[in-house]
């Protein structure tokens, strides 16, 4: 992937973020459990479960980008972004403006009916205000060098910023596939 600058990158995925957050407030979070668990028409998730199956990734690593953002500057050159190959592949997989292949959520980011789907999109909120904090963190961050091992195979590690972006546009994918059970 060619060097982007950072901070029109990062912008970039605030904006997102925001939307989604906005999205999230506007068609969920006043909605009635039985629509936030009714499954989808076609026999896949409901919006609450797309929303836990978000909050699980959201789980799993915002504490590594919290660690990762939180460590002290490595290079000097801290202005531009560089996806790694594997992070750049994955992310246009996900994107669901590129692509439309449809995954299979690995056993420990399959979402059960919720008990309390309300809380779920409480969660989901919480945890793309925290996304919007680690954004914010990032802009004085080394998002190329640290790593982060991947949730559904350890022993691979991206980039912090493929991770970033990866986690925007997983919840951008997910977010379309909740508004369609509406």
């Amino acid at each position: 992937m060619q060097p982007v600058d950072k901070a029109s990158w990062l912008a970039l995925l605030e904006e997102q973020v925001e939307s989604h957050i906005q999205e999230a407030v506007q068609h969920f979070q006043n909605l009635d459990e039985s629509t936030l668990c009714q499954p989808s028409l076609s026999g896949g998730w409901s919006i609450a479960q797309c929303l836990a199956h978000l909050n699980s990734y959201g789980h799993y690593y915002f504490p590594y980008l919290k660690q990762g953002l939180e460590r002290p500057l490595e290079t000097t050159s801290n202005d531009t972004y560089v996806g790694s190959w594997l992070g750049t592949y994955v992310i246009r997989l996900m994107d669901p403006e590129r692509s439309r292949i449809k995954f299979n959520a690995i056993k420990q980011h399959q979402p059960t009916k919720p008990t309390s789907p309300h809380s779920v999109v409480a969660a989901f909120i919480d945890q793309q205000e925290l996304m919007l904090r680690l954004l914010k963190m990032a802009r004085q961050a080394d998002v190329n060098n640290s790593r982060i091992p991947l949730s559904i195979a350890a022993c691979v590690r991206l980039p912090v910023g493929d991770i970033l972006q990866f986690m925007v546009v997983h919840t951008k994918r997910h977010l379309i596939q909740a508004k369609r059970n509406m």
